[in-house]
């Protein structure tokens, strides 16, 4: 039911700067970049095959604190639906801007998780701009 972790959100006040560390300094390849109202709003690294690290702009979190975890499953719904069953809220499965399908939870800790189950369409994969409205 569980593949991998998909990815980690992480937020900056400095997306260069965390760029060239990730990019440069480790020598990671960016994937795919996030654009809001034509600007540079974030960006995905990649951590293998099909592991990422999500960069965004902004303090959510605070600055240097993970927003969520992503886990990849090739079974959303089953994974709604055991949450569900155990008494943990799950939100329905929505496709996302990166055209993955995902549902989040938060954790007894309240971490929040999005389960992600990628499509053949998912940017995670093909690569390009994801617009974001949000």
């Amino acid at each position: 039911m569980i593949a991998q972790l998909a990815h980690i959100c992480i937020h900056t006040n400095d997306l260069t700067e965390t760029e060239r560390f990730y990019c440069e300094a480790l020598g990671l390849e960016k994937g795919f970049k996030f654009e809001k109202d034509m600007a540079l709003f974030g960006f995905y690294v990649k951590l293998g095959e099909k592991t990422f690290i999500e960069v965004f702009k902004g303090e959510p979190g605070g600055v240097g604190n993970i927003d969520h975890l992503a886990i990849e499953t090739d079974d959303i719904d089953l994974v709604i639906s055991k949450l569900r069953t155990n008494g943990f809220e799950a939100t329905d499965k929505e496709l996302g801007g990166d055209k993955t399908w995902q549902s989040w939870t938060k954790d007894p800790n309240g971490v929040r998780i999005e389960f992600h189950q990628y499509t053949n369409e998912s940017m995670q994969f093909r690569g390009g701009i994801c617009e974001v409205d949000w």
